[in-house]
């Protein structure tokens, strides 16, 4: 899909909106397109412009994260160690979920305000699924744990880590804490 290019001026905005709204999503705080305008220092028509809802704006913000796990995913893929190639994946994971509150809410949503998001969503679920098909295939997962058992799973490390994971500078060593027993309750009992 091609677009035209913004503006510079015009740039310029999407930029700050952006930039906005992403400090807005990192203090917790709800958006609102009036105040992502009021704080951006820009008119509610020029954020209603670029953003139509909340929700594309937030998806925007998101989309970087998204961009990088499903990156992530690929390189997993191209790992020929099923299990690590699946481990890998879901430290991302959790790392990016811990590290960026756009996303849970972003990868939770039933519809997408922007067809990248569905995009790239798509492409995660994905990679994740194939990703759990080849360790199971390998014999390197429980064989009772199924695709639909990640996503979660992984939010579950997630909240837990949001509730009980101190402060911010130890969150990602929680969350990796969490994950390294989730991992061993998922991996295959040795053959005896």
């Amino acid at each position: 899909m091609t677009t035209t290019p913004l503006r510079k001026d015009a740039a310029r905005n999407w930029d700050r909106i952006v930039a906005v709204a992403r400090a807005l999503v990192d203090e917790g705080t709800p958006l609102q397109l009036n105040d992502v305008a009021r704080r951006a220092g820009l008119g509610v028509g020029t954020v209603y412009r670029h953003f139509a809802t909340p929700e594309a704006l937030l998806e925007t913000v998101a989309t970087p994260c998204l961009e990088a796990l499903v990156g992530h995913g690929e390189r997993a893929l191209a790992d020929a160690d099923p299990w690590r190639a699946l481990e890998d994946f879901l430290t991302r994971t959790v790392e990016a979920q811990v590290g960026d509150a756009s996303l849970a809410p972003v990868t939770a949503a039933l519809e997408d305000a922007l067809p990248r998001t569905t995009e790239l969503k798509n492409s995660l679920w994905s990679a994740g699924r194939a990703l759990l098909q080849r360790a199971d295939a390998a014999g390197a997962v429980r064989p009772d744990l199924a695709p639909g058992d990640l996503v979660p799973l992984m939010c579950g490390i997630a909240y837990a880590v949001q509730v009980h994971g101190g402060d911010p500078a130890d969150r990602i060593d929680t969350a990796h804490r969490y994950l390294s027993t989730l991992l061993e309750g998922l991996r295959a009992a040795p053959a005896r």
